[in-house]
């Protein structure tokens, strides 16, 4: 080659190259929410996206997410505040709610009325929320049984409504007119007897329903698990909704399934899933699509691309998770729409205005077990590193107490402290093993201690570190690595969590100053 086209060709290489990097930085990736937001549902209304995940036996539960771009979010409102008053809901009477409460949300918009309909195994109840203001509400809920398992709510073009549920075996019935229950002498009808066949012999699963109709087509989208390979996506069309329908494996990479469609305004279709992503919980994806022959074709040459056409992340803080100071101006909210109770909390036993500027936990029973104790506050980890500290005041603590910062799922551990015998500790737990295991415990002389946890996710490394202060600014590792873990029981990535529980009597109080988020981490 000519030593003048060499120098052309080069320059021109090196010309493209940067803008290529940048245009790469411009845009989004996936994952799109490195944090645990599964079983995504979504509308579009004009410019704006609506999404609700599940986050089970949290409250107040069912967020409602915001998006202008799909791609940065952040939690406006929830559906409701508790589910139910209930004992499981309730940590009353050694009942809990771990990995159950309200599964698996469906949004739709329907003549100017927002519908976010979920079902609960432990109440039995199928429950549908409606609102003409889907940020600020208010809300009105209809709820029956049964509970319809992983069900999707549709409204069709002549006034009839329906949702079809059930794993593997999906069912089609029709609802009352006005969402109370359902109809009697209506529709109610086996659709499919097995749902998961289209992704081979032995599949599980089958389940997670979420219906659309486009351009006078049902499509009815599903997530399959094929023996020995990986979740897979499912999809079945139909012309009419009670069928026949016909099935079609749509996407099978990364394990990336369940969940559905949604177009942008400029007329682009994406379909929303998430991945099982070991301890951070199961992670969305959007995948583009294109339409062939009257089907979705999800994926890039059938594989989820990394890098989308769509704007970059600007991170996850504050939409998704985010620091909080506790301090509060007239006419706010006491907390942030990122902030949810493990489980039902007990009103009156916390606090962000008897001490301005702080969180006050106060305690009213006695607990031995950390996973029993109400009123811990809870705010989402996320990847690929995160860390989460708080100021504690241990002034109001009683004996008996232990108040701190924690990493909540079942293998959980703790930061915090003890007191014990008429002495404070700072000490740190480890239940790595199933059981709470006390590794290392520190005298602490003053009323105020700092505390920090800090997690690692990259790699499914899934491990987690913790440390102390007594000035804010020198951090000292306490106890041992925690090695994270994504448990069936809990059913949901961890969690930091402020915790303030009695072991022998009630009637202290745990203040927290601050708590700060970072997606730096020391380690």
């Amino acid at each position: 080659m000519d030593f003048r086209y060499k120098v052309i060709l080069s320059f021109l290489i090196f010309s493209i190259l940067p803008a290529t990097i940048l245009n790469s930085q411009d845009q989004a990736h996936n994952p799109v929410i490195w944090a645990d937001v599964p079983d995504m549902s979504m509308v579009r209304v004009g410019d704006t996206y609506y999404m609700t995940s599940t986050t089970m036996h949290m409250s107040p539960g069912v967020p409602i997410m915001k998006s202008r771009d799909l791609v940065n979010w952040e939690i406006v409102n929830y559906a409701y505040d508790i589910l139910d008053n209930v004992d499981a809901l309730n940590l009353e009477n050694g009942k809990n709610a771990y990995g159950r409460g309200s599964w698996a949300s469906c949004i739709r918009y329907h003549d100017g009325t927002f519908y976010v309909s979920t079902f609960s195994q432990t109440t039995n109840k199928t429950y549908i929320y409606l609102t003409k203001n889907i940020e600020k509400g208010p809300w009105k809920v209809h709820s029956f049984s049964p509970a319809l398992h992983d069900h999707t709510l549709f409204f069709d073009d002549d006034g009839r409504v329906y949702m079809i549920y059930g794993n593997r075996r999906l069912t089609l019935v029709e609802l009352n007119a006005d969402l109370s229950g359902i109809k009697a002498g209506g529709v109610n009808q086996v659709i499919i007897e097995d749902s998961s066949i289209p992704s081979g012999s032995g599949s599980g699963l089958g389940e997670g329903s979420q219906l659309f109709k486009i351009n006078d087509k049902f499509y009815l989208f599903n997530i399959t698990w094929p023996k020995g390979s990986m979740r897979t996506v499912v999809v079945h069309r139909a012309d009419r909704i009670t069928g026949p329908w016909e099935g079609k494996m749509v996407l099978q990479d990364k394990g990336v399934a369940q969940g559905g469609l949604i177009d942008t305004p400029d007329g682009r279709w994406f379909a929303y899933l998430f991945r099982d992503y070991g301890s951070v919980g199961r992670i969305p994806y959007l995948v583009p699509v294109k339409w062939e022959n009257d089907w979705p074709v999800l994926g890039i040459d059938g594989k989820v691309p990394d890098i989308l056409e769509l704007p970059a992340s600007r991170g996850l803080i504050p939409g998704i998770v985010a620091s909080d100071e506790f301090k509060r101006r007239k006419g706010e909210p006491p907390l942030p729409p990122v902030w949810q109770w493990n489980h039902n909390p007990d009103n009156s036993l916390w606090s962000v205005i008897e001490r301005k500027g702080w969180l006050r936990l106060k305690t009213g029973r006695v607990d031995t077990l950390f996973l029993m104790a109400r009123n811990t506050l809870t705010q989402r980890t996320f990847g690929p590193v995160c860390s989460g500290s708080t100021c504690l005041d241990v002034s109001g603590m009683k004996e008996g107490d232990f108040a701190g910062l924690a990493l909540l799922q079942r293998k959980f551990g703790q930061v915090g402290v003890k007191y014990e015998n008429g002495a404070k500790y700072v000490v740190m737990v480890n239940a790595q093993s199933g059981k709470p295991v006390e590794i290392e415990r520190v005298p602490l002389m003053g009323k105020k201690v700092y505390l920090k946890a800090e997690c690692d996710f990259r790699n499914l490394a899934d491990v987690a570190w913790f440390y102390y202060s007594t000035d804010g600014k020198t951090w000292k590792s306490i106890g041992n690595q925690l090695k994270m873990e994504y448990t069936m029981p809990h059913f949901m990535g961890y969690r930091f969590g402020l915790f303030n529980y009695a072991t022998r009597s009630p009637g202290g109080y745990a203040d927290f100053d601050w708590f700060r988020v970072s997606k730096e981490i020391i380690q």
